[in-house]
């Protein structure tokens, strides 16, 4: 693929990594940070969905760190161990960001519609280009003469921009889960004026991870875009 793409994923990994470990940092210190109400994540997350009318997803326990996730298809705010049982500002915003996503799915947020949709496209586009990459790897330059270098490369592309559409499709649907985590959190009076900086800033790193893999998506797209307008003209 070039040295020019392998800099490219050297210089995004390293910025997620990076984001990563700040977010780490982050959860770590804000989990020092106990709540004076005493709620554990899982009570936060279970009150929140009551409070907005949602009787149908389960509050569920899952191993790892940072493995916090809604899914819409069993209908589950999944919470890990830090967050499941802890009482503190950095679960409660997790417990509760993860809840925007049930009330988002409810209320049939339209990005969070559109992003649901692209789910497909996207797992399609990941096993192309690992295939794309395979053969690229074991077969080298034979690729290239068996086909047209422009017809791979706008295969590549294709599979980049789905990647990349999806990725900032998800931005606005995470910005606006952690929105409606912490003006819940705010107006039900969960959280006190140092508990909710807290919780903002956690969110704040949660996010930015996002942005990360978006702007790493966007460049890897255009890059490959230029690839393949230079195939072009040669």
């Amino acid at each position: 693929m070039g040295i020019g793409y392998i800099i490219l994923t050297v210089l995004i990994v390293i910025m997620s990594m990076a984001v990563s470990a700040r977010l780490r940092s982050k959860f770590r210190h804000y989990s020092e940070v106990y709540l004076e109400n005493g709620m554990s994540g899982e009570e936060v997350a279970r009150k929140m969905l009551a409070d907005h009318g949602i009787y149908d997803v389960k509050v569920v326990h899952v191993e790892g760190e940072l493995t916090d996730h809604y899914n819409p298809m069993n209908k589950t705010v999944n919470l890990s161990d830090a967050v499941f049982h802890q009482r503190n500002a950095a679960a409660a915003a997790v417990a509760a960001h993860e809840c925007g996503h049930a009330v988002q799915h409810a209320t049939a947020y339209n990005m969070l519609q559109l992003r649901s949709k692209l789910v497909p496209l996207q797992n399609a586009s990941g096993r192309i280009l690992n295939i794309v990459m395979i053969a690229s790897l074991f077969l080298g330059g034979a690729l290239y003469s068996a086909f047209p270098a422009q017809a791979i490369l706008g295969i590549i592309l294709a599979c980049y921009g789905a990647i990349m559409l999806f990725s900032l499709v998800t931005l606005p649907v995470e910005f606006d889960a952690s929105k409606r985590a912490l003006a819940w959190m705010s107006d039900r009076g969960i959280v006190n004026s140092r508990e909710l900086e807290g919780a903002k800033d956690s969110l704040k790193w949660a996010a930015l991870t996002y942005v990360v893999a978006a702007f790493g998506s966007l460049l890897t797209f255009l890059y490959f875009l230029m690839q393949f307008l230079n195939a072009g003209r040669d």
